[in-house]
């Protein structure tokens, strides 16, 4: 078994200022497998990746790479030695072709010029081999469905002739039925004696897919070559976080009777992303959205936002219509959203985490033309203190912090004051199973206040844990309204199921 190993870490130590990311890791990863790395955010899995993709050094200990000691000096050079890593935000090219983002930095040449066809027939090959021919090799990326996109980034890997392929949360981005045809392909790979390094908060899916498991926490590795299949999911919680459970959803309360109702969406339309939408929101109520990836959920939020302009229908608050397209109008009324990109919509990455708190009150923190920083931090702090941020200090830069806490500040920027109704697109989308809790009894919590929730999630076992009331999406439509409890996971995805992976393409290739 000891000529099996390809990658094998030993007390690997990686230190930035006032932070040991990484204390002593061990790893170790065989040819075949699918090693799956499990921890919350922060345990030190991203440092981890880094080290392993060349994007940083260690400190100190051992990494042996097919036997030999290494050290990646750069991302170039971990991928020449054959470790290639497929982000959760794809790093592809929008506006080059699947062939030239496959190819891209290594691009085959003749006479000193790209040998484009010998480019586009290496690409095909390797699209072949990854079970998915019908991807136009000449289609630009950017047209391409999120699932035909991540089969490009995994072919891009396949042309430098990876060994090791490691997969940050590949699933967050897929549908239900795009998650079994990126399980059948990473088993084609073993099958071809790649190594994979499968990270994922979905314990689900590491049972499923998964050979082995070893666990971060803290920066420690806290279990090493768990059997996948076996070790019951209790353990590989409590490895992680200390607790024994994976969801704790808070208690639903009874019904409300006579609550007024906030939100009055009726017959909302946006052409090509979904029509003739509508719903309420009651105060004190958390509404769900669920449906596959494309169904329009996103699209009804940012609509009701202002952030899209809808063609036909109206949003009203407290029974006043808003004017469509302005997100200022929906703010004045009191509604709020933290959306699902939120480090490219939500947050100033580079500020202090409490003035990412502040943002959305940032007037009433302003005297004579000059901020008050020192009572900006003061409310910050209170508001964090409630959310259990960590690192607790709120003049940290909010890019240092890890996925759920970064949700949590911004969630936590509604919770000043004025907020009627909250808006969350995939409130737990890469956040780990200790802060996806926390940020559960924080949306209760705030229901609990009056606050109207409006929440979408491809985590069906979410919706219908948290909601008091669920809504089923397909192909840009509403088919199902019914209270969470009498809906179960097997009914929402009969509703929900259709379509392929690559759905959105033609046969001539171009995106629809």
């Amino acid at each position: 078994m000891t000529d099996d190993i390809v990658l094998r870490l030993t007390d690997v130590v990686k230190t930035f200022p006032g932070v040991r990311a990484l204390d002593g890791v061990q790893l170790e990863v065989r040819r075949g497998e699918v090693h799956c790395l499990l921890g919350q955010n922060g345990a030190g899995k991203s440092t981890l990746i880094k080290i392993l993709s060349g994007a940083h050094t260690p400190d100190s200990g051992e990494i042996l790479w097919l036997g030999e000691p290494v050290r990646f000096a750069s991302p170039q050079t971990a991928m020449k030695a054959g470790i290639a890593t497929i982000y959760q935000e794809l790093d592809l090219v929008d506006g080059l072709s699947v062939a030239e983002n496959m190819y891209l930095g290594h691009e085959p040449s003749s006479g000193g010029f790209v040998a484009r066809r010998a480019m586009r027939k290496g690409a095909a090959a390797i699209l072949a081999r990854l079970g998915h021919p019908e991807i136009p090799v000449a289609r630009e990326v950017g047209k391409l469905p999120a699932a035909a996109k991540q089969i490009v980034s995994m072919g891009r890997a396949l042309s430098r002739e990876a060994r090791l392929l490691i997969m940050d949360e590949p699933s967050a981005v897929l549908a239900h039925d795009e998650v079994q045809n990126l399980f059948r392909i990473v088993r084609g790979l073993t099958e071809q004696g790649i190594a994979v390094i499968y990270i994922s908060h979905r314990l689900d899916e590491i049972r499923e897919i998964g050979d082995r498991v070893t666990v971060l926490k803290d920066g420690r590795t806290t279990a090493a070559n768990l059997d996948a299949k076996t070790t019951p999911n209790r353990e590989l919680v409590s490895r992680m976080t200390g607790r024994t459970i994976e969801y704790v959803f808070p208690e639903r309360p009874p019904a409300r009777t006579g609550s007024p109702v906030l939100l009055h969406v009726d017959g909302l339309t946006l052409p090509g992303r979904f029509a003739d939408v509508s719903l309420k929101v009651h105060s004190g109520e958390i509404v769900g959205i669920t449906g596959l990836v494309g169904s329009g959920r996103s699209e009804v939020l940012e609509s009701i936002y202002g952030a899209r302009r809808a063609s036909a229908g109206t949003v009203e608050m407290l029974g006043k219509k808003l004017r469509k397209g302005s997100v200022n109008a929906a703010v004045r009324a009191g509604i709020g959203m933290a959306p699902e990109e939120r480090k490219s919509q939500a947050l100033l990455l580079g500020e202090p985490i409490y003035r990412n708190v502040t943002l959305a009150g940032f007037t009433r923190f302003a005297r004579g033309g000059f901020t008050d920083a020192g009572r900006e931090r003061a409310a910050a702090e209170e508001v964090t203190r409630g959310l259990d941020l960590r690192p607790a200090d709120v003049r940290r830069p909010v890019r240092t912090l890890s996925g759920g806490n970064q949700q949590k500040v911004v969630v936590g920027r509604w919770l000043l004051g004025g907020t009627k109704l909250l808006l969350l697109d995939e409130p737990t989308r890469g956040v780990d199973v200790g802060a996806r809790a926390e940020l559960y009894q924080v949306i209760r919590r705030l229901a609990d206040e009056g606050v109207g929730v409006l929440l979408v999630s491809s985590e069906v076992p979410e919706v219908l844990g948290l909601a008091d009331r669920v809504l089923v999406m397909r192909e840009g439509r509403v088919v199902r309204e019914a209270p969470a409890g009498e809906l179960d996971e097997d009914t929402v995805l009969d509703l929900v199921m259709a379509g392929s992976l690559l759905e959105s393409i033609t046969p001539e290739g171009t995106a629809v």
